[in-house]
């Protein structure tokens, strides 16, 4: 990926990315590293073409990758406030289970930024760190409907 240290770039999130206004409470040591892995995946594209294209070939082309790309979009608000409410009743199991399911099925479908912004929420949920996590929430919501979006127009559109 890239070949700088990430500390030293000197830079903030992309400017582009929703996760540029969030501010993390502090946290103890390892939130250092949590915010250089939250500029990382705003460095991430928001849908990666190849790993659709991939699918695609996968399934010898028979309509199931775009399906699989409109219910994802279709669910995309769903998914969200699924895992929104868990992250705020602070329920663990359901929050894991929310952001796990997100975390692959955005995988599936290209979606690096979002999927790499599940893992780190899923990370702050096995720690028990709510608070962080609903920090995280409107970043994530944002990416999510921007990873949507694109999808939308750059492949449901296109190939449905």
């Amino acid at each position: 990926m890239q070949s700088q240290h990430p500390g030293s770039s000197g830079k903030s999130l992309a400017a582009d990315s929703p996760l540029a206004g969030v501010t993390l409470p502090a946290a103890p040591a390892p939130a250092a590293g949590a915010a250089l892995s939250l500029e990382a995946a705003a460095l991430l594209p928001l849908i990666d073409a190849a790993v659709l294209e991939e699918l695609e070939d996968e399934l010898a082309g028979s309509g199931l990758a775009q399906r699989f790309a409109r219910d994802y979009a279709a669910m995309w608000d769903l998914r969200l406030a699924r895992l929104g409410t868990a992250v705020d009743s602070q329920d663990e199991a359901s929050a894991l289970d929310a952001v796990i399911s997100l975390k692959i099925s955005s995988a599936m479908v290209g979606g690096l930024r979002l999927a790499r912004l599940a893992e780190l929420l899923e990370g702050l949920i096995r720690q028990g760190d709510f608070v962080r996590g609903q920090a995280m929430m409107a970043g994530v919501a944002q990416d999510g409907a921007r990873t949507v979006s694109e999808l939308q127009s750059t492949y449901i559109l296109e190939k449905g």
